[in-house]
């Protein structure tokens, strides 16, 4: 019998592909083939990433292959709007040659497709094919609620056929949920209207041609979003879609992770340190950047703060870190990018300050690590309403009338979450059951009937 050959399609950012790449390693450990489709763009930073960190996860177990996104070399693919038209233009085509290829070459034929719901056309080419299909939602479940229900949304004022936010409101999808914010819908933040525009139909689109498919995961658990996924009882969780199996080797990264920070960890007390990291997208400016590394000096405590290259001005960037470095130098260290879940999982680690993207989300709860807030875009700010208002794990930090974060505020806000044993509590707790559910609980079983359905077996025979 031939082995089970997948083909994996995340969207091309940073936290698609981290928990697909973890969804396939998977599935590798069950012996099922596995080729990870990137984009050439991000396929060449993984590769060099790898190199540089010699973490041969990828390279042993997931074929990684690659496809052009449509833009050339040197355009921001930051600018999701952009991408996101680039994509459909281009990439359609081109994964219909590889697999096409990879089925003329390859003894094991592509049989099953798992597409990101933002790339839900990829499962459009597999039912041409005649290849089975299996959609997974990276990000929270409430935001695939969400997508259900823009045609209420649409129906009821809210916003218009093009996703234009036409009522600034409050509501929730059911009583148990969360409230959601119209101003802060997941494609309000990309740019212009015209921009916006793009990324609803984007996201739209995609959502129908996913909602189509055999099977349906998410990066959730029951624990974390019991409501949410009340409502869309097809779509299975198999979270928190952590490293754990491979002692924390998380995989995917676009930058080399630096490992040395872990050795600096050592040598501070136990629930000291504040952990500061904004993700892959997060830009400030100069005023928020300058507030936030005040504040982090008036705390008086260690600190541990990912600064990614582009995380703002590069003139502003040089100029801030050489004379606040000096001032920090005995409590604070300042990396690139840092092994996110070793880090969170470190007993010297007392908080998170984060942008609350979903897989810090998950990493952090997982962790039993408090957090405080400071949402950037898209998802986010709904994340953050999960963490400080559902699970109270966490605290918001407030902006000024400018729309600053001030150097008091983020002082302020630490000594409460990290006086207030409470929130330590409450993560731990939260922790005790979301790893419960991964390990033996509804996403273990979860993820074995959908290895069990991969390979065409019962369950039992794993």
């Amino acid at each position: 019998m031939a082995t089970p050959h997948v083909l994996a399609v995340p969207y091309p950012a940073q936290g698609h592909v981290i928990p697909l790449m973890e969804v396939s390693l998977r599935l590798a450990k069950y012996g099922i083939k596995v080729s990870f489709v990137n984009t050439e763009f991000n396929h060449e930073r993984i590769v060099e990433a790898l190199s540089e960190t010699d973490n041969t996860q990828e390279k042993e177990s997931v074929n990684l292959v690659s496809i052009p996104d449509g833009m050339e070399p040197w355009e921001d693919r930051n600018e999701v709007g952009k991408l996101s038209e680039a994509i459909m233009n281009v990439m359609p085509g081109k994964l219909e040659d590889l697999i096409e290829k990879i089925n003329e070459t390859d003894g094991d034929k592509i049989m099953c497709v798992i597409a990101d719901y933002s790339m839900g056309w990829a499962l459009e080419i597999a039912k041409k094919w005649g290849i089975r299909r299996v959609a997974f939602f990276p990000a929270a479940a409430a935001v695939l609620n969400l997508c259900d229900n823009c045609p209420k949304l649409i129906d009821d004022g809210i916003i218009d056929s093009d996703g234009r936010v036409l009522k600034k409101q409050k509501f929730q999808l059911s009583p148990a949920m969360p409230v959601m914010n119209s101003e802060t819908f997941v494609w309000t933040s990309f740019g212009d209207l015209a921009a916006q525009k793009v990324m609803f139909h984007f996201i739209m689109n995609n959502y129908i041609s996913a909602n189509g498919a055999d099977w349906s995961i998410c990066n959730s658990t029951y624990e974390l979003e019991p409501a949410a996924l009340a409502l869309i009882p097809n779509c299975k969780p198999i979270g928190p879609l952590l490293a754990y199996y491979r002692l924390g080797k998380s995989s995917g990264h676009f930058w080399p992770q630096d490992s040395t920070c872990l050795e600096w960890l050592d040598q501070q007390p136990s629930q000291s340190v504040i952990y500061v990291a904004f993700g892959s997208f997060t830009i400030f400016n100069e005023n928020q950047f300058q507030e936030l590394a005040l504040g982090l000096e008036i705390t008086n405590r260690p600190f541990l703060w990912v600064v990614r290259q582009d995380s703002t001005i590069k003139s502003t960037l040089k100029n801030m870190l050489e004379g606040f470095q000096d001032r920090v130098q005995n409590r604070g260290l300042i990396v690139s990018w840092a092994p996110q879940q070793k880090v969170l999982s470190h007993p010297s680690v007392a908080c998170f300050i984060s942008h609350c993207g979903w897989n810090s989300t998950v990493e952090g709860v997982s962790n039993g690590v408090p957090f405080l807030c400071c949402p950037y875009f898209a998802d986010q700010f709904f994340n953050q309403t999960y963490i400080c208002d559902h699970w109270e794990v966490g605290l918001g930090l407030d902006k000024d009338e400018r729309g600053i974060i001030r150097k008091e505020e983020i002082k302020n806000k630490l000594e409460q979450l990290l006086t207030d044993e409470r929130y330590k509590e409450r993560a731990l707790n939260l922790q005790a059951k979301t790893m419960d559910s991964a390990t033996k609980g509804c996403s273990h079983k979860n993820i074995n009937n959908f290895v069990a359905w991969i390979k065409g077996k019962d369950n039992h025979s794993l």
